[in-house]
């Protein structure tokens, strides 16, 4: 599994590279600390799969990396993605490594 550090997440952005930020966490979790990107529970992206796009790189995330990494390897073997990373660290670690303004957890 590919994982993209909140350094090299955030280059991208300054870079203004072209790709698909998704987060997995519940809606509680997004309103309390969100980051931009589309919103897809964890539990509801098997039927969501369509969204998820196959010609960009698509990063997903959420608190601390651990479901998104369960999502992503689902989504590479049932479904044959081989273009997504993993935020390691999730919010948690983009907001200690880069943006601390934002108040998670």
């Amino acid at each position: 599994m590919k994982e993209i550090s909140p350094e090299e997440y955030q280059k991208k952005i300054a870079q203004k590279e072209e790709f698909q930020l998704i987060d997995i966490r519940e809606e509680f979790e997004v309103e309390y600390c969100g980051m931009n990107g589309e919103h897809i529970p964890m539990a509801e992206i098997l039927d969501n799969t369509a969204k998820i796009r196959r010609d960009v790189p698509v990063i997903f995330h959420c608190q601390a990396g651990n479901r998104s990494q369960a999502v992503i390897y689902m989504l590479e073997k049932k479904h044959g993605y081989t273009n997504l990373y993993n935020l390691k660290g999730g919010v948690k670690g983009y907001a200690t490594d880069i943006d601390d303004s934002l108040d998670c957890y």
